[in-house]
Formats: structure tokens, sequence, C-alpha cells
């Protein structure tokens, strides 16, 4: 049994298998899931977990390069942005459509039982070096 970090299996196995410039999403319970991604379900309740939570694990266990999130969080979901903007140096901001169809190009996408306005992201995956 690992004695530290994601005990999570699958969130665990995609991070290991990463590479440099590899996306994982975190989305909120809405966001659609693209075919042929692979959908790693967390959602437990409405809220549980949150979004927060599940970036601050995977934050914990990986080096994050740049954070990608949609520009309507700025307006809808202001305490999301404040907590994205506190994380992360380099964020690019894209249309939610945009987000979406970024997404067909992740590794995995973390479902969050989240239920507030974009609270999504994509963590692009730098290197230890």
């Amino acid at each position: 049994m690992k004695k530290q970090g994601i005990l999570n299996s699958h969130i665990s196995k995609v991070l290991a298998d990463f590479g440099h410039t590899d996306w994982i999403v975190v989305a909120d319970a809405g966001l659609p899931i693209p075919d042929g991604v692979q959908k790693i379900d967390l959602a437990l309740t409405l809220g549980v977990p949150r979004f927060t939570d599940v970036v601050d694990a995977l934050v914990e266990d990986m080096i994050v390069e740049k954070a990608i999130v949609a520009e309507e969080i700025k307006k809808n979901n202001k305490s999301t942005c404040k907590y994205m903007a506190k994380g992360f140096q380099n964020i690019e901001y894209v249309s939610h459509e945009e987000f979406k169809e970024l997404t067909k190009n992740a590794k995995a996408i973390i479902r969050t039982g989240e239920v507030t306005p974009y609270a999504n992201c994509i963590l692009q995956a730098g290197v230890i070096f």
C-alpha cells in the first residue's frame, strides 16, 4: 500500500505514465466527457469531493507547468478563479467552448462532485529536472 500521495489507483497510474506536456483535467460534475478519454469518476454527492480538494492533491503529486481554465470563470466563479490565480503562476484562459474541445486531448478527466460554474481546469505536466 502506498504510504503517501494519491491513493486512487487510476489517478496514480495516469500520473506515473505522464510525460512532459501531458494533460489531466479536473472537472465539475457537469463537464461533458469526450468519447475515448478516460473518465475517473470521484463524484459522490453534490459538492463532494470539491474541485479544490482534487486540484490540491494533484499538485502535491505532480509538476504542473501550466493550467488552462475557461475565461468565463473570471466573471461567473470568482472564488475558484482566485484559487487558481493564487496556486498557479502560468494560467491560460480560453473560451468554455474551446476548453471543452481541448479536453479531447487529455490523458484522463477526473470528475468531481463540484457544482459551481466553470470549476474545471486542465493541468499540463512539467518535468522534475
